[in-house]
């Protein structure tokens, strides 16, 4: 029987682990904090978990009077309006902890049920491929005993841990990292975030959302800069209408508590103060003390294992997938380089990696999903591309739900009218950007977009919508 080792039980891991297990390999899945890892215990699942809160009040706070609703307020002041939810971190972040624990135990009940073996502990590599082609790999459990294991093939799915400044090492308790936020009990009064990618973005955003006074530092000249400048526009005049001091081109050099407060200093000399201080600036792969570079696995200079797109690594017998890639940081696309791994050494059929459908999304306030080819692709002239940008301002549905802010924005080639790439930005948008998503995957065309119906009304109306003017463009072009 194959035998296949897989280091690291994150989203790469045990879908790799489930795959080859139902396809007649002997699996074992080497993990030393539990299967989901950090995307399942301490980022994805539970920042999202925490943005759902964040996301229920948001909703309320910023809709109820125009659609009507009446909030008891004892002592409203006599020009603002009544607001009376509040939120009990603690309970929120336990009930967070709660759930993240619950699907990291269903998970490891689904590898179990498949087959696989789920071993404590962690592993590296040990010395070149032997002359079988076998591999080995040391595993050391928390209480230093070490086993050794023989795979004909392993992978590395280890993920990623936070990147830390060297003036501003957090302590867990005012200066955090996106791990740590987890462990409050009562909600920042004032905090500064710093980092303006997708993951401070989105604390910013729920903190916000959650009564916190936020100063997000960027960097940069606008927050997401990875992100549609168009989307980007959109989320930061929202997040500085609803009162976030949002600090462009400003280059954070060091945090310091001060008693019960952190000082953030600046590039430029400028100094913040806040009663929180969560430091959101990227993150460094898992891929140290493994034995990989000994064992011919290829580091690119960020420390990110190199692969080809069917997940190998310079080694022969040793693939890698998730954040150690460095690909592309989404759990989904980490799922499908773990999947490719074990469908391309056990001789199943095997598609290679297309980044070029992979679908993400922010999870801020309004949402930001994209699929494909973006404007700055087109902008750089990377892809010749018909484009619409459609507001929701315009959509039926958005009036009645009091949706002001977003838009869809879908990417066609000229002459056959392919869709090659969209953005939706609206609540849901993770939902909205499927049917874009399937559009890029399959080659279809504006034209067959427009012509499926669509419910009446809808949000994904303007997804037709847009299709429809774009077909418009095209026939118009060719007459």
């Amino acid at each position: 029987m194959t035998r296949i080792v897989i280091i690291g039980g994150g989203p790469g891991g045990y879908e790799a682990a489930l795959v080859g297990a139902q396809l007649g390999a002997e699996v074992t899945v080497v993990d030393c904090d539990g299967l989901g890892g950090a995307s399942v215990l301490t980022d994805c699942v539970p920042s999202k978990t925490l943005i759902a809160t964040a996301e229920v009040m948001t909703t309320f706070d910023s809709s109820y009077e125009e659609l009507g609703i009446i909030v008891a307020d004892d002592t409203p002041h006599v020009e603002q309006a009544a607001r009376v939810v509040g939120v009990d971190l603690g309970k929120v972040n336990r009930r967070v902890k709660r759930l993240a624990l619950a699907q990291s135990h269903d998970i490891t009940a689904s590898v179990t049920r498949a087959g696989a073996r789920v071993l404590r502990g962690r592993g590296r590599l040990s010395g070149r491929q032997a002359v079988d082609g076998s591999r080995q790999v040391v595993v050391t459990a928390a209480d230093g005993t070490e086993e050794t294991l023989t795979a004909d093939a392993v992978l590395i799915a280890t993920g990623g841990h936070p990147r830390e400044l060297p003036d501003a090492k957090p302590d867990g308790e005012r200066i955090l990292n996106w791990t740590q936020v987890y462990d409050l009990k009562e909600l920042p009064e004032e905090l500064i975030v710093v980092g303006s990618g997708v993951t401070g973005a989105e604390f910013a955003g729920a903190y916000q959302a959650l009564g916190s006074r936020v100063t997000l530092v960027s960097s940069r000249d606008r927050v997401l800069p990875g992100e549609d400048p168009d989307a980007a526009a959109v989320l930061e005049d929202v997040f500085r209408r609803r009162g976030m001091n949002v600090m462009a081109r400003s280059r954070a050099e060091s945090a310091k508590r001060v008693g019960d407060r952190v000082e953030v200093t600046l590039s430029d000399g400028r100094v913040i103060s806040g009663t929180h201080c969560l430091m959101a600036v990227g993150a460094i792969p898992n891929s140290a003390g493994m034995g990989l570079e000994e064992a011919g696995v290829r580091l690119k200079e960020s420390g990110h294992i190199w692969t080809d797109r069917v997940s190998r690594t310079s080694a022969p017998g040793v693939y890698a997938a998730g954040d150690v890639t460095g690909v592309f940081a989404l759990a989904s696309v980490a799922a499908m380089q773990g999947r490719i791994a074990m469908y391309h050494f056990l001789g199943d059929a095997v598609a290679p990696l297309n980044l070029k459908t992979v679908s993400s999304n922010v999870f801020t306030d309004p949402e930001i999903a994209t699929v494909g080819y973006t404007q700055a692709d087109v902008d750089a002239g990377k892809i010749d591309a018909k484009v619409v940008k459609l507001p929701l301002l315009r959509n039926p549905r958005a009036k009645m739900q009091g949706i002001r802010d977003g838009f869809v924005k879908i990417f066609c080639r000229p002459g056959t009218g392919i869709v090659v790439g969209g953005c939706v930005v609206a609540p849901r948008a993770s939902e909205l950007i499927h049917p874009i998503s399937i559009a890029v995957d399959n080659n279809l065309t504006v034209e067959q977009i427009a012509n499926a119906f669509t419910v009446y009304p809808s949000l994904s109306g303007s997804i037709a919508e847009v299709a429809r003017q774009l077909h418009t463009r095209k026939t118009a072009d060719e007459g």
